[in-house]
Order: structure tokens, then C-alpha cells, then sequence
């Protein structure tokens, strides 16, 4: 625990003027950001007597080993960058907001040249038209397939499109009119294009428009007495009303709002948004969050419009947003809506009428999504604090290890050996943290030298920027060469763990702790989690720990292991995969993808490419003489590959060599090559 008179600056060395702070532990590791509209007031109630603090706030200065600041022009460029920092950094101790579900869209992707109708989740897409969110995917289902009577847009993937424009055939929807099939040309792209803009119009909430123009086509076409075509009129404007109904009118026509209630506790918070558009309700989504700081209700709503709108430009954030309390101040966030926008935002609190009535809802919806949620994790929040309690007692650590490292080993009979890193934090596990290694120092089986080598890389690497100070380096991984977060940047080793796992017994144990020792680490705990009895092995000890049974410790340890075995045998089965799907167009150099891929299409198979002519491989485009030269010298030194043999016919198969494995025989008749995965049950 760090004393926070160590790392406070010095009088008069904060700038009294708008800003963003970083508290940063002794790792280097940012545990929490910050923003101010003076830097010297608001970091001088950090550096006040601790039992002053509000336990949380005490928590984290503790915590803490140094802070750093930048300076800003103004609040709303303080606020755009407390953004920035929150999601690259995800300090430990800032309100994050989880979503309590994966909420679905309806997606209308206006960004390909025929415009598909699909249900979408996760991040969203630049040019792709979202609506929702939705509490289920199948109420979009319902409410498109009442849609595309009037607006019958392309619902199908790529690959049905692709293959009824070949076969000139389109798909059942086209055949019954839910589909103006553009894959065999009924419609023009452009007229596609059309239908896509007024399906997107109806679902923002221009409905009127549409219902009149139908009604009067309905008449007309009556008055001419064209009654089987008024007919279908009225079952079209019957399908549009059954689809506006669904969404109940809460406000006045036109009215885009978004509703944004809070229910809160000393602990935790969650918040739900209604979103209103044309004055009815279109969305509904919920976050909750654990109070990790002091925090008001004015700063979680700022906080749940940063989340909503961080990433939205546009007409995605509406005209209006109602919220329970206002920002502190209001200005900056105002401003940071507007620019977001592109026009004026109004955030204020509802006071009276169908508004305020509507933000009572919703705050409703609020209050149970919290009290459902405590529910669900009061006994869990009690269970994982207890787990690692019985984690340090049994292990006689001096804490709970709040960051656990598990390590398991991944092959095939010796093959494609890979080993796997999980984290779990808090009791919790932290995906983003999980990393995969290729074992590189030796070809063939060996559990305990493949696990020597990974802890030895995994605290080598720590070490290394453990060193270093400032920011995380930006280099080359090179321990892993070429793999990246999801981010884009390289690993990062430099936060250490309290314990590490292995997935075994005692000899795996010991070439972790043999591995840790020899590069002068002693105050990480080593254990390993044995399948067969579930018994915890210890260094240097020659009985296991045997927890009970029921014991929350060893529920949490095998949950460890198995995510790091699930981690392992995916990322081995992949190479594996990879290996297979691999031909003689892989080895040679220079040739990317695009190339291959135009080197078959114009041969139609690598056995005609090995029997073409330099001059003939000349002529797919992209390829040059000294290319073909290459490709011809490196498919005439490659074998072809063993033709499959039906063992019930004695038949030779033969292989056209498309990258595609091709099946024969009859069902259940063995084949002797072409099988990798037979050797399944023998993979570990």
C-alpha cells in the first residue's frame, strides 16, 4: 500500500486550468482518469488526510503510485479525452457501464451495392443504418417479415445472392414477393436502392407519408374497380399498421428523444435507456455498473452519455436527451452532444406531461433492473471473495491473489504444440487479457519443457518492462512474434500476477517455479491443478492440498483451468486446421493471397498450374516472368499429394488439388487419406 504523500507534486507545480489526470500504480499500469476544469483544485482532494476519503477514493490513491495530467483549452475537449483515455486504458477503478445483455439491431446495410435487411449485434459498422435496440432478435424478425409485404428488401447473405444470380433462380422469398430479387435483375440497383431508403424512413419513424400514399392508390385503384390490386393495397397498409403497433406512441408525432433514468446504491448502479423516435419507443437497452469510486448521480449520467454517444455521430443522437439529473457542469457535455450531432441537442430533466410521465417508466425499468441484478450477483459477489480467500488459506499466501495466471499446454501427438494464457481478475475473467504462444525452442512432446519455456518468455518479457518507465512500449512482441491485441497494438507482460496455475501435477509445477527462479522471481505463488483428482500441487512438496469438495477455492482454480484448457485446444486446433487447408502455392515467396487465389481461378486446379507453361502463367494478371519462374520451380519440386483410397472397393480417388478435400465413398465407407480429424480423441 503506497503512501500518497509520496507521489504528490508539489505546490504550485498543478496548472490551475482545465485538464485530464491519470493515476498510475507501481506498475505503470493507469488505474484511473479523470477530468477537471481546474487540475490544482480538484487533485488537491486526492491528496487530503485518508480518513477524510471516501473508502473507494482511499482505495485507489493507495493504490496509486504516481499521477500525471494534460492540459486542455477547454471542458469540452477535457471530456472528448477523458473518453479516449477511459476506453484505451480501462483503468480499474473508473465507472465502466456493462450492458446486461447483447442487445440486436435491425441493420439495413446501405454501405454495399444491394442493401441487405439483417439482424446485427455488437459494434457498429460505418454506412450501415442501425434501429433498435430490440429486447430479442425475433421481435425484428416479426416486425421485418410484416415489412417486406411493403418494402421487400434483400434479406439473404452474400452466398445466396451470389449463387441465385449464377443460377438465375432466386430464392423463395422472391417467389412469393417478400423479395424484389435484384440478384436476377426484376429490379435495377438503384430501384433496390430506393426501396432500402423508404424501408429506413418508415423504421425512423416517417410513417404517415407511406400510409396515406397507399390509401389513396387503395381508392383509386377501387374507383377503376381494379379490386384484386386494392386487395393486396389494403393488406399492405393492414401489415404497416400491425408493425406500427408494436411500438406504442408515448409522445407527439415527430418527437426523437432519448430517455435516460438511473437506480443506484451505495454499491452499484444501473441505468436504462428508452429511445424514442417519431414519438414512439424504438429501443430499450440497460447497463449496470459497480460504484468502483465516489461518484453522483449528475457524473454517472455524464458518464452513460459518454458510453451512448461516444462513438455516434449524427442523427444516431437525437434532437433530445432526458435525463434524472444534469451534468456539473452542463455546458461542456451540451456542447460535445451538439458537435456530435451536428445540431442543437437539448439535455435537460423532464418536469411535467407525457415526458415526465414516460421518465417515470423508465425509471421504473430501472429500479428492477437493479434489484434483478443484485439478485442474480449478491450471492455471487459474497462466493467469489470467499473463493479466494480459501485460495490464500490453503495456499498460505499473505493475500487474496486478486490476479490469477493459469497456463496449460496444447498438442496433437506431438504436433502444432501451443500453450495458453488466461486471466481472471477480482474472481472475474478478463478476455481481453488471455494470450496464446507457439512453442518454439524444440519440435515434439514434452508437457514440461513446453511449460518451462512459456513461463520463462511470459516473466522474461515482464521483467523487460518492468524496467522501463513512462508508457508501455509500442515495439515489436518479441515473444510473440506477430500476435497483436484486438487493438492492434503488441502484447503487454508488465502486470504480474499474485498466483500462477498450471494446468498438471508436480512435475509441471516445478518447471514454473524452476523457470520463475531462474530469472530472480520470488514473490509470485506457483501452483497446479491435476486433472484426475483435482489435487492442488505445490513446489517442493510431496502431497497435494486437497480442497473439499463443495470448496468455492476449487470451483474457482478448475474454472481457471478449464478456460485455459478451452483457450489452448482452440488456438491448437486452428494451427492444426491451417496446417491441413496449406498447399505447395503456400511456399512460395512473394505470393499473397489475391495472387493465389487468381492463379486457380484461371487454371481452375493446381494440377493443371503444375502443368502449365512459364509463358501461360504469365498470363494471369498480377503475375510476372520472375513470379512464374518461381511458382513453376516450386510446384515441380513439390510432391503431389497421396491419392485417397476407398479400403472397401480398393478404388483410387482422384484429387483435383482445389484446396478443397473431396469425399467419396459411400456413408460410413473408410478413407485412408483425407481424415486429419480421426486422430481427435488422441489430441490434448
Amino acid at each position: 500500500m503506497a503512501d500518497p504523500s509520496s507521489y504528490r507534486p508539489k505546490p504550485g507545480q498543478i496548472p490551475d486550468s482545465p485538464g485530464v489526470y491519470r493515476f498510475r500504480d507501481e506498475h505503470r499500469r493507469v488505474i484511473y482518469v479523470g477530468k477537471a476544469k481546474s487540475l490544482r483544485q480538484r487533485l488537491a482532494n486526492y491528496f487530503q488526510d485518508l480518513a477524510n476519503l471516501h473508502p473507494r477514493t482511499r482505495t485507489m490513491v493507495t493504490t496509486a503510485a504516481s499521477v500525471e495530467w494534460t492540459v486542455v483549452s477547454t471542458e469540452v475537449e477535457a471530456l472528448q479525452l477523458e473518453y479516449s483515455w477511459i476506453k484505451e486504458y480501462d483503468p480499474r477503478f473508473n465507472v465502466k457501464y456493462r450492458d446486461d445483455k447483447s442487445y440486436p439491431y435491425l441493420a439495413v446495410t446501405m454501405n454495399e451495392e444491394y442493401p441487405r435487411v439483417q439482424v446485427m449485434r455488437g459494434h457498429k459498422k460505418k454506412g450501415v443504418r442501425y434501429f433498435g435496440p430490440y429486447g430479442h432478435a425475433w421481435a425484428i424478425r416479426d416486425t421485418v417479415d410484416l415489412l417486406l409485404r411493403v418494402f421487400p428488401v434483400r434479406t439473404c447473405s452474400a452466398g445466396v445472392f451470389k449463387n441465385a444470380a449464377r443460377t438465375g433462380r432466386p430464392c423463395l422469398l422472391g417467389y412469393i414477393g417478400k423479395c424484389s430479387a435484384p440478384c436476377v435483375d426484376r429490379v435495377s440497383a438503384e430501384e433496390h436502392r430506393e426501396l432500402a431508403e423508404e424501408f429506413c424512413d418508415f423504421m425512423a419513424g416517417r410513417t404517415g407519408t407511406y400510409l396515406r400514399r397507399l390509401e389513396k392508390q387503395m381508392t383509386e385503384a377501387a374507383e377503376e374497380m381494379e379490386y384484386e390490386r386494392a386487395a393486396r393495397l389494403r393488406d399492405d397498409i393492414g401489415a404497416l399498421k400491425k408493425a406500427m403497433e408494436k411500438n406504442a406512441v408515448v409522445l407527439a408525432d415527430a418527437t426523437d428523444a432519448d430517455l435516460i433514468a438511473v437506480a443506484e446504491d451505495e454499491l452499484e448502479a444501473a441505468v436504462q435507456i428508452f429511445h424514442v423516435r417519431g414519438g414512439r419507443v424504438r429501443g430499450q437497452r440497460g447497463w449496470v455498473t459497480d460504484k468502483v469510486e465516489e461518484i453522483t448521480t449528475a457524473a454517472l449520467v455524464e458518464h452513460a452519455l459518454q458510453q451512448l454517444y461516444g462513438e455516434e455521430r449524427g442523427d444516431s443522437v437525437p434532437k433530445e436527451v432526458l435525463v434524472p439529473a444534469l451534468p456539473d457542469p452542463v455546458e461542456p457535455v451540451q456542447e460535445w452532444l451538439t458537435e456530435r450531432r451536428g445540431s442543437n441537442v437539448s439535455l435537460r430533466i423532464p418536469q411535467r406531461g407525457d415526458k415526465k410521465a414516460l421518465m417515470e417508466t423508465v425509471q421504473r425499468n430501472a429500479l428492477q433492473a437493479l434489484a434483478l441484478h443484485k439478485t442474480k450477483r449478491a450471492s455471487d459477489l459474497t462466493t467469489r471473495s470467499r473463493a479466494l480467500e480459501e485460495i490464500a488459506e490453503a495456499l498460505d499466501l499473505d493475500s487474496a491473489p486478486l490476479r490469477i495466471e493459469c497456463y496449460d499446454i496444447s498438442h496433437l501427438q506431438g504436433d502444432d504444440v501451443v500453450a495458453s494464457m488466461v486471466v481472471f481478475e477480482d474472481g472475474l475473467q478478463r478476455k481481453s487479457e488471455n494470450r496464446r504462444f507457439q512453442i518454439k525452442s524444440f519440435e515434439g512432446q514434452d508437457d514440461v519443457r513446453s511449460m518451462h519455456e512459456v513461463i520463462t518468455r511470459r516473466f522474461r518479457r515482464y521483467l523487460a518492462e518492468k524496467e522501463k518507465t513512462g508508457e508501455w512500449t509500442d515495439g515489436e512482441d518479441i515473444l510473440d512474434n506477430g500476435l497483436k491485441d484486438d487493438d492492434g497494438r503488441p502484447k503487454r507482460f508488465a502486470y504480474p500476477p499474485q498466483l500462477v496455475v498450471v494446468d498438471g501435477g508436480q512435475p509441471q509445477v516445478a518447471a514454473a517455479k524452476k523457470a520463475l527462479d531462474e530469472l530472480g522471481i520470488d514473490d509470485i505463488a506457483v501452483c497446479g491443478l491435476a486433472k484426475r483428482l483435482e489435487e492442488v500441487w505445490l513446489p517442493d512438496e510431496d502431497d497435494p492440498v486437497v480442497l473439499p469438495r463443495t470448496s468455492e477455492g476449487l470451483y474457482l482454480l478448475q474454472r481457471v483451468r478449464d478456460e485455459a484448457h478451452r483457450f489452448a485446444i482452440t488456438y491448437q486446433r486452428t494451427k492444426r486446421a491451417k496446417r491441413f487447408r496449406s498447399g505447395p502455392l503456400d511456399d512460395v515467396p512473394g505470393l499473397g493471397e489475391t495472387r493465389k487465389q487468381a492463379l486457380i481461378k484461371h487454371f481452375g486446379s493446381v494440377k493443371k498450374l503444375r502443368s502449365a507453361t512459364i509463358d501461360q502463367i504469365c498470363e494471369v494478371p498480377g503475375i510476372g516472368r520472375k513470379t512464374a519462374e518461381t511458382i513453376a520451380v516450386a510446384l515441380a519440386q513439390a510432391a503431389p499429394a497421396a491419392p485417397a483410397v476407398n479400403t472397401a472397393t480398393g478404388e483410387i480417388i482422384e484429387d483435383e488439388e482445389d484446396g478443397a478435400p473431396e469425399t467419396a465413398g459411400a456413408p460410413g465407407e473408410p478413407v485412408t487419406a483425407g481424415a486429419p480429424d480421426e486422430r481427435r480423441g488422441q489430441e490434448r
